[in-house]
């Protein structure tokens, strides 16, 4: 090899390594153009997710609002509708021309102002009940749920019937009265909507999760259906029931069983705390 050979090899040293160092550079602002790029765009995804979880949230809060209210609403209607007539009317029988009368219209009156006023004490023990079903104040989830399938199964109008297999621990009582009431909202679709022949309630609980199941064998929905409706602004009950759920920390599934023949609901949430059953 002669001298400018030798010297013409050195000089393309320098080139190669300007051109290779340029490469190195600009695969490196390209890879970090790509992460902020990529970071940004997981952002705006988050940020998305974000927006619907609020929106879905506001949405469930607008509907448990909605709900009370109209809860409220329906016992002041009653207790107007109902109690002040009656209460009305006892006040037109003890009035003070009452002691002018003679002595049997006085006793007639006094009964007649007694039955309306037993007729209002059971009144408003309907209206606490409908409030705080005594069943499930004084003997737990089981024994208010059980009595309320039976009530059903005895109408004829369906098969209901409820098993607990491990409730030896007590729910809190505002998680047992949160749970019956969405028992009640789900038993009270199926009712109406599914045209189902039988429905049936299981519980059982598997480490520190209490479950709750209702399989029937009418229409249903699946998780599909469920959470289509819950982002719609139809499905009030069905927004009422998760709010109410999410109100204990559970969850809710829809699906079609194995068999694909019946639609079942299961109710999932921690035994944070607990009581023992009576």
């Amino acid at each position: 090899m002669t001298f400018l050979q030798i010297m013409d090899s050195s000089s393309h040293v320098p080139m190669v390594l300007f051109f290779g160092t340029i490469a190195m550079l600009a695969l490196t602002i390209g890879l970090i153009v790509f992460i902020i790029f990529h970071q940004r765009r997981v952002m705006r995804y988050q940020m998305r997710l974000q927006k619907m979880e609020y929106d879905q949230q506001k949405m469930l809060l607008n509907a448990s609002i909605k709900l009370q209210e109209e809860e409220r609403q329906r016992i002041a209607a009653d207790l107007h509708d109902d109690a002040g007539p009656l209460l009305a009317t006892a006040r037109l029988y003890l009035n003070e021309n009452l002691v002018n009368l003679d002595k049997t219209t006085q006793l007639q009156s006094i009964y007649n102002a007694k039955q309306i006023i037993d007729d209002t004490i059971q009144l408003i023990r309907n209206l606490s009940h409908s409030l705080m079903p005594p069943t499930l104040k004084n003997f737990g989830l089981e024994s208010a749920v059980s009595d309320l399938f039976q009530k059903i199964s005895s109408s004829g109008s369906m098969n209901a019937s409820a098993r607990f297999h491990d409730y030896r621990e007590r729910l809190q009582p505002e998680s047992e009265l949160i749970l019956f009431r969405v028992i009640q909202e789900l038993v009270n679709n199926i009712l109406k909507h599914s045209n189902a022949s039988f429905i049936h309630l299981t519980q059982n609980t598997n480490n520190n999760k209490f479950f709750i199941r209702l399989h029937h064998d009418g229409r249903g929905l699946t998780q599909a259906d469920f959470d289509r409706l819950n982002k719609s602004s139809e499905g009030l009950g069905l927004k009422n029931i998760q709010s109410r759920v999410r109100a204990v920390h559970g969850k809710i599934f829809f699906e079609k069983d194995i068999s694909q023949t019946h639609f079942k609901v299961t109710i999932e949430l921690l035994k944070e705390s607990s009581m023992v059953a009576p």
